[in-house]
């Protein structure tokens, strides 16, 4: 059931300001991410299922047709077109904890080209916390499809996205960007082989199984080599489902507690906008070591007073260098390279998408000339016999002039003239 929203003086005049065309110079990215905020800041303006639902919901109202979001564990991305900036960022700040004075003074922004550069660099991983974080690409597309269904995604940001993703897929296939194993989730399995002594001997409590609790699972019983791990999650079939694929004990929310205190090292990445795990949870529960990936913070902030408790969150875990984020350091040119090349065939298609009106009307020109009466007086002008395919030629060549050179209305009259007089 969706929430009943009350219009304010603020959403009238949201409503009466966005009226835009779909123009590249009013395409917006506004965003914040690990560089200028910690964890507890973008926890604030994370967004969950929920809240994603209730903002499209509620986007239409304010004229918005194009948009999507971007929240992951070290960015919160609003994307789409507006008049101005304020308008998205009202919007995403309207349906978040954090308030949007706080966003708009953390916040980069970026319009046009520079925006579309940005898309290309975050699903590359070029501007990931961890460089050449290749789990963002799935979080994108996941963002759009959510945006999609919910028919906010447009002829333009449809284009981008899979070229942005083309682009990605071209980067990992020719350069070593994301090569090796760094990433947030196994970046947690290496500070525990590193940090723990005898871990895979260590009873391990993996509270959610979304995409990154599934990395971090995988990787935890492939460089462990341990099956000592209880699963749990919100939605108790998926972790049913991943313990018997891979060989794991699977437990209830319910039971919370009672595998807390069993559990010698716990790692959490669920999705809540709430703590899962309380100080009261861990109190006398014995020595523990936690792992947060989760944004917002899924373990409450006064459990690390505690004594017994050992607690690492992302942006810790994102300080942490080896050999391997050496190696991608040296393949960045290479991954610019194809993203330049990219973003040009990107904006070469939108070019193209200004001619458009007039080649469509060109096509209605020519059929209109073809079933005239007068033109039965002129000689056969079909090269092929199908007046469909000659027609198709036309605007064919005449597109390619206009690529060539912008002058549209010439090129219009000599497609005519082609037309008449071919052969």
């Amino acid at each position: 059931m969706q929430p009943i929203y009350i219009c304010t003086d603020l959403d009238y005049k949201l409503q009466m300001d966005i009226q835009f065309s779909k123009n590249i110079s009013n395409f917006f990215v506004a965003g914040i991410n690990y560089k200028k905020t910690d964890a507890s800041v973008r926890g604030n303006f994370a967004i969950d299922k929920e809240q994603y639902e209730n903002l499209l919901g509620t986007a239409s109202s304010f004229g918005f047709t194009e948009l999507f979001i971007l929240s992951t564990c070290n960015r919160t991305e609003i994307y789409g077109f507006a008049q101005h900036s304020e308008q998205l960022i009202d919007l995403l700040c309207a349906h978040t904890t954090g308030c949007a004075n706080t966003f708009k003074n953390l916040a980069y922004i970026k319009n046009g080209a520079p925006a579309i550069e940005h898309l290309f660099s975050v699903s590359a991983g070029l501007d990931s916390q961890i460089l050449g974080d290749y789990e963002i690409v799935g979080q994108l597309k996941s963002a759009v499809k959510f945006a999609k269904e919910r028919c906010f995604i447009g002829a333009f940001t449809e284009r981008l996205v899979n070229c942005v993703l083309q682009a990605s897929k071209t980067i990992k296939n020719n350069t070593k960007l994301s090569s090796g194993t760094v990433s947030v989730s196994f970046a947690a399995v290496q500070y525990l082989r590193d940090s723990v002594v005898d871990c895979s001997s260590k009873n391990i409590l993996l509270l959610g199984v979304g995409k990154i609790g599934r990395n971090a699972c995988k990787n935890l019983v492939h460089y462990l080599c341990t099956k000592n791990i209880t699963l749990i999650n919100r939605s108790p079939e998926k972790a049913i489902k991943l313990a018997a694929e891979l060989g794991l004990r699977s437990s209830s929310i319910e039971h919370i507690r009672d595998e807390i205190k069993n559990a010698d090292v716990i790692i959490v990445a669920t999705n809540s906008t709430k703590p899962i795990i309380l100080k009261e949870h861990l109190e006398g529960s014995g020595k523990k070591i936690i792992v947060d990936l989760s944004i917002p913070y899924n373990v409450e902030a006064s459990a690390s007073e505690l004594d017994n408790i050992e607690m690492i969150n992302v942006d810790e875990l994102s300080k942490r260098k080896d050999e391997t984020l050496t190696l991608r350091q040296s393949e960045i040119p290479k991954a610019q390279s194809i993203l330049k090349e990219a973003i040009f065939e990107f904006h070469e298609w939108y070019d193209m998408r200004k001619h458009v009106p007039m080649l469509k009307n060109l096509k209605l020109k020519l059929k209109e000339i073809h079933t005239h009466p007068g033109y039965s007086l002129i000689p056969p002008t079909s090269a092929t016999g199908d007046i469909d395919k000659d027609i198709q030629k036309v605007l064919n060549d005449t597109a390619g002039k206009v690529k060539i050179q912008n002058n549209r209305g010439c090129h219009y009259i000599s497609a005519i003239n082609d037309f008449i007089s071919a052969p």
